[in-house]
């Protein structure tokens, strides 16, 4: 279900390579943000909060956050580690990102 107007933002940290970073999703005609939170190790991005406000939920925006993030991994060439339990599901529907999915640290 997609929400008409969605804009989703990538916001790395700072540097030329940034430890940390978020998605927010900007929803038309609200001032809630929507966010999808990611530190880095090595070639992989760990997913640890997915946050979304209860007046713009319901609506997709989550599963849209987590999808700018396999689409960016895709583009970018890093995987992804789905520690928040939102993303481990995503994952879960969806076997075809299993590629993108980075191999559990021991």
């Amino acid at each position: 279900m997609a929400i008409e107007g969605l804009e989703i933002t990538c916001h790395p940290g700072p540097g030329d390579t940034p430890v940390h970073g978020e998605y927010r999703a900007h929803v038309p005609d609200s001032d809630h943000v929507g966010r999808l939170t990611w530190k880095a190790r090595g070639n992989a991005r760990i997913a640890d909060h997915t946050l979304v406000p209860p007046e713009i939920g319901g609506r997709g925006v989550a599963a849209a956050l987590v999808e700018a993030l396999i689409a960016d991994a895709k583009a970018e060439g890093f995987t992804i580690e789905p520690q928040c339990s939102y993303v481990e599901a995503q994952f879960r529907r969806h076997p075809e990102w299993a590629a993108l999915r980075a191999p559990t640290a021991s």
